[in-house]
């Protein structure tokens, strides 16, 4: 259970939730990027995350069992001190209330109940709300030489014409919430 959020349900996806995930991120996102926008979501979301990556993630539902949230995450195979949030959505009737922190709060317990002390995450330049959340939620932005509209990205992080603000967060800088046990 993710703490601090009363009345939802928190669970670990499983492979049916893809499907309804990626929808909701597609009508969460207020067609950002048009066509192209939900396209890119879409990719983003493969059903391998909901079949080989479900420890560090959650889902959240309300107690009708529709989905109020997701947090995509896991830890680095390849950097042992290391975390990545891949996606996070929140449905926009439910912003506001602390389920985006308490999501967080909670994947900061799982990659320290495993060593982590890293996380990472990103997001396209274009999203403007994003970035104000992490960097509001203590993400510090990589740097660049390249900006848009004023903010770091790295170029063609995800293939050519297609740069990434890049974030990363110092877990031993924040302050700690109960931890999930490892592995779980």
């Amino acid at each position: 259970m993710v703490a601090g959020v009363d009345g939802y349900v928190t669970r670990s996806p499983t492979e049916a939730d893809h499907l309804r995930v990626v929808a909701a991120a597609d009508g969460w996102w207020d067609g950002l990027k048009g066509p192209a926008g939900a396209r890119e979501r879409q990719l983003l979301l493969p059903r391998l995350y909901f079949q080989h990556f479900t420890r560090g993630s959650r889902i959240v539902e309300t107690a009708d069992g529709s989905l109020a949230a997701f947090l995509i995450g896991f830890l680095s195979e390849s950097d042992s001190s290391a975390a990545y949030i891949h996606f996070v959505g929140v449905a926009p009737e439910h912003r506001r209330g602390g389920l985006a922190r308490s999501l967080y709060e909670d994947f900061f317990g799982y990659a320290r109940a495993n060593g982590r002390r890293w996380v990472h995450a990103i997001t396209s330049p274009e999203n403007t709300r994003s970035i104000a959340y992490h960097t509001s939620a203590g993400f510090t932005i990589k740097p660049s030489a390249t900006l848009v509209d004023g903010v770091p990205v790295q170029p063609d992080y995800d293939g050519a014409g297609t740069p990434r603000v890049a974030f990363v967060i110092d877990l031993d800088a924040v302050p700690a919430t109960p931890d999930r046990q490892p592995g779980t």
